[in-house]
């Protein structure tokens, strides 16, 4: 059946809403639309009380280095990362930029005392192993190798 809304007709549904109807037909409609729209609650925070978490024990690892003077490039370790300034900005890469790990496993190097960032020592490293430093006759008995973990035996 259409819906129908010419005036005979709606005039005749004005009876149906009477004023007791009407109180009915708002209530229905008001749990109608909260039915629809849910009943969502908010939570701003959790609920008052004291939780206790204990606390873990923390390993950081410290990076220990090896410089490679000809190159002013730094090898760490534990990172497997090499570590030199590019474009007055430190970087970090698993492989340095502009030469080979043979090249540089060929050249002198020196392991660093230091187990922070190189950015805070480079000046003074580069200061006491200029790019032509080379170790002392007799203490070039190991080069460094990426794979077995020994960069920079000499010193």
């Amino acid at each position: 059946m259409p819906l129908r809304l010419d005036y005979p007709y709606l005039m005749n549904l004005k009876s149906f809403f009477r004023r007791s109807d009407q109180a009915a037909i708002v209530v229905l409609c008001a749990a109608l639309l909260t039915a629809l729209t849910g009943c969502v609650g908010y939570v701003d925070r959790p609920a008052q009380g004291s939780v206790y978490v204990e606390p873990s024990a923390t390993f950081l690892a410290q990076d220990d280095y090896v410089y490679y003077p000809s190159y002013g490039v730094y090898y760490s370790n534990g990172r497997h990362q090499y570590a030199y300034r590019e474009n007055n900005v430190w970087v970090s890469r698993p492989a340095p930029r502009g030469v080979s790990v043979e090249a540089l496993r060929a050249s002198p190097s020196v392991r660093m005392d230091f187990h922070d960032s190189p950015a805070q020592h480079h000046e003074a490293v580069v200061r006491q192993y200029p790019n032509n430093w080379s170790p002392p006759a007799g203490n070039q008995d190991r080069r460094p190798n990426p794979g077995d973990g020994s960069h920079g035996e000499n010193h």
